[in-house]
């Protein structure tokens, strides 16, 4: 039985298991407010800031915050060689892909439709999870897992947007093809070793993630139009320090106490975060496809975790 360290525990099995899911339900919804409130924060960002150098500022100063951090609690570890895998995965493909896509596509989609796309991992994570790692699908998680897929296909309604424009076309698949490459992390995550936790990890994760968006930022990047001022450094400022670092933290330990599938039906609660806010403060319309979709995802959360803490 894989035990985690929370957040910096030097004998994991002394956690009762029950302990561990408990724990790891309150990083989930640490995770879906911190990355679902991320979603508007990087519409709104395209607007003043080049969308791949906002994408390379937040992964580079969650770095730095979380290195910071570490050495003035006493934490700093340089990673053993064991952990190099886990820090490649993570910090190549949940962050330095992952945030590079999503920034480039929501110059040409809503918020809110850009995280119901990215957050379809389960789609991805589900059957491999059962298959090669032998995750159980019980019949409470499966219902779970139905309903939080149908509320995403509910939400998504594809009939709400023009296939005709190419750019809604390149926006969508770049969502869909960053959850796909989170996806592989998930998997990674619950299956490779760990010898440092989460925290101590993650600013590592993140600077790798930085040396992967910083080439697509200098080689791609056609805008150069910066807008300084306050609401830009407020927008940073979070994507940085709350949608970045506590993020990447809350998500990797969600993964590790919870496992692959709970995670990644836990974490549909983002897109609904993230469509509320968008909602809300954006101007994007609460048409009834999305009021049925959040009831369907919040129900099919309930179920997962309900069926999570039963196999504890």
């Amino acid at each position: 039985q894989f035990s985690p360290e929370f957040p910096v525990s030097s004998t994991p099995s002394d956690s009762p298991q029950k302990n561990q899911t408990a724990i790891g339900v309150v990083v989930l919804f640490v995770a879906i407010f911190a990355y679902g409130g991320l979603w508007p924060v990087m519409r709104m960002s395209v607007d003043l800031i080049p969308p791949f150098w906002f994408a390379t500022a937040r992964v580079f100063i969650g770095s730095i915050l979380l290195f910071i951090l570490l050495a003035t609690t006493g934490r700093f570890r340089f990673p053993p060689r064991t952990d190099l895998p886990i820090i490649l995965s993570v910090g190549i493909c949940m962050m330095g892909l992952y945030v590079t896509l999503v920034h480039y596509a929501l110059q040409f989609v809503p918020a809110g439709r850009g995280a119901l796309l990215a957050y379809s991992t389960p789609l991805w994570v589900t059957p491999v999870a059962v298959i090669f790692l032998g995750a159980k699908l019980t019949a409470l998680r499966s219902i779970g897992l139905v309903m939080g897929l149908s509320g995403l296909g509910f939400m998504f309604n594809p009939a709400g947007f023009d296939w005709s424009d190419p750019n809604v076309l390149i926006g969508n698949g770049m969502c869909v093809l960053a959850a796909m490459i989170w996806s592989v992390a998930i998997l990674h995550m619950r299956r490779q070793h760990w010898t440092l936790s989460p925290l101590q990890l993650a600013p590592w994760q993140l600077l790798v993630a930085t040396i992967v968006t910083l080439p697509f930022t200098l080689l791609l990047e056609t805008r150069s139009d910066v807008e300084m001022g306050w609401p830009l450094v407020a927008l940073v400022a979070y994507g940085g320090v709350i949608g970045t670092g506590l993020g990447i933290w809350a998500v990797t330990s969600t993964v590790r106490y919870l496992g692959p599938v709970t995670a990644s039906v836990g974490m549909l609660g983002g897109p609904v975060f993230a469509t509320t806010i968008s909602v809300l403060f954006l101007g994007e319309m609460l048409t009834w496809t999305l009021s049925g979709g959040f009831v369907l995802i919040i129900g099919g959360i309930a179920l997962v975790t309900l069926a999570q803490a039963r196999t504890s």
